[in-house]
């Protein structure tokens, strides 16, 4: 005897996702196929680790968290997550929490940096001024945002958080001069929030720009995280690409190793990994076959 209520109608499993996957095709004038590439959840196979594990308790519990969120907390997130420049740096600062190497492999800190959600909107205030049409409709953004669901929009914003990635491969001397360009711009820009986001970066900026030294090598007083942030695009890259994020424990000819770094192109999965060898003074850099993950990765 089924013991549904008399009149009720049984859910039919993944019938919420194949309506969303039409709303979606709908709104954005694309084919259904292609919809559901862009809203399914990407698989976590072997080759994909986004989680690395570690010695870090803290960095786990928080991560653990996480996943523990009621549904009305992860829409929360996915909507703050929609709001750029901030919402996202937010979104993905907290995301990734501070981690640091394994013990006894000489690895320092990773994902780390006072003024990561700073540096991370600044990234995305160049890219919006340099790249317009990478920035996501934000129609699109605060559709996707009522999903809940972060995996759609890394999706919605990948081209964004590559082209963001992608900025940090300039020396800091020419990044310093494309932040200032974009500050510029953006305190003469015509919408009043764009020019209220552009103060708040300059003011940041204006307190962290300084160099120190006569060989013009950028500092900042506030610490603006350039490679604690790298490794938060990275990781949040990996997502929708196969690859590693940094922290993930590999062999290289025999060797233990950590992942430290990934190069990108403007598509595809990371082309090269930077890698520190246990124990070494240096980093180095492979191609991806030149790699063994070690046993017992996070992929989720």
């Amino acid at each position: 005897m089924s013991d549904l209520p008399t009149g009720k109608r049984k859910a039919v499993p993944d019938r919420a996702r194949k309506r969303a996957v039409r709303d979606y095709a709908a709104q954005a004038n694309v084919p259904y196929s292609v919809a559901a590439r862009h809203l399914a959840p990407p698989p976590a196979p072997a080759d994909r680790t986004i989680y690395p594990p570690g010695d870090d308790a803290h960095r786990a519990w928080l991560i653990e968290c996480r996943e523990r969120r009621t549904a009305q907390q992860r829409v929360a997130d996915t909507r703050r997550s929609a709001d750029l420049p901030f919402g996202r740096a937010q979104h993905l600062v907290e995301r990734f929490p501070p981690s640091r190497g394994m013990h006894g492999t000489g690895v320092g800190q990773l994902y780390h940096g006072t003024g990561r959600v700073e540096t991370l909107a600044l990234l995305y205030h160049v890219v919006a001024r340099e790249s317009p049409q990478v920035l996501p409709k934000a129609g699109e953004l605060a559709w996707t945002a009522e999903m809940g669901e972060e995996t759609a929009m890394d999706t919605i914003c990948a081209v964004l958080d590559r082209t963001a990635r992608l900025l940090l491969d300039d020396d800091d001397m020419s990044l310093r001069t494309r932040i200032r360009a974009a500050l510029d711009a953006g305190a003469a820009h015509h919408q009043v929030q764009v020019r209220s986001n552009s103060a708040r970066l300059d003011a940041v900026f204006r307190a962290a720009d300084t160099v120190v030294d006569q060989e013009g090598v950028w500092d900042s007083r506030l610490g603006l995280a350039l490679t604690g942030v790298s490794h938060i695009l990275d990781a949040v890259l990996v997502v929708n690409e196969d690859g590693h994020a940094p922290g993930t424990r590999v062999l290289l000819g025999g060797l233990r190793a950590t992942i430290v770094g990934a190069a990108w192109d403007r598509s595809g999965p990371p082309r090269r990994y930077v890698v520190a060898v246990d124990a070494s003074t240096r980093s180095t850099v492979h191609q991806p076959g030149e790699l063994t993950v070690l046993p017992g990765q996070a992929s989720f």
